[in-house]
């Protein structure tokens, strides 16, 4: 397993590929008509990507509202709590594991953390190119 697997998952690639992978099925077996079901699939993808879009736009602004809240603990939860659960980690790794914790629990815990890096990474990368592809989809 390749380090950016464990930091940055694709679980968002994977949802709309899936999505858009149901309805070009659905689309072939209604539309008997290779280009009307190509043209349809394209306004298919196109819809579910700008769902994606407008669902993670509301997920940035979210988090840079509350990074900007003038309450430091609005402000602070997101990293102290990631903190903690890279806490955890670490100290598994130098032998201080947790009492009563079982492997499924520390499993769930990798998956809050490569939640919560892939959220604040995909958070701050759609925070730098909103404005970019919001100018050009005005065009």
């Amino acid at each position: 397993m390749a380090i950016t697997d464990l930091l940055v998952p694709n679980v968002v690639d994977k949802v709309v590929g899936t999505a858009a992978g149901a309805v070009d099925a659905i689309i072939k077996r209604f539309i008997p008509d290779p280009l009307a079901a190509a043209q349809a699939s394209l306004a298919a993808q196109a819809a579910i990507r700008e769902a994606d879009y407008k669902d993670a736009s509301l997920a940035a602004s979210t988090i840079v509202a509350e990074a900007s809240s003038g309450n430091w603990l609005a402000a602070a939860w997101r990293p102290i709590t990631m903190l903690v659960f890279v806490s955890l980690i670490a100290a598994r790794w130098f032998g201080l594991a947790a009492e009563g914790m079982t492997e499924a629990e520390y499993l769930e815990v990798y998956g809050l953390i490569k939640v919560g890096l892939g959220g604040y990474v995909a958070g701050r990368s759609i925070e730098k190119v909103a404005p970019s592809i919001v100018s050009a989809l005005k065009k």
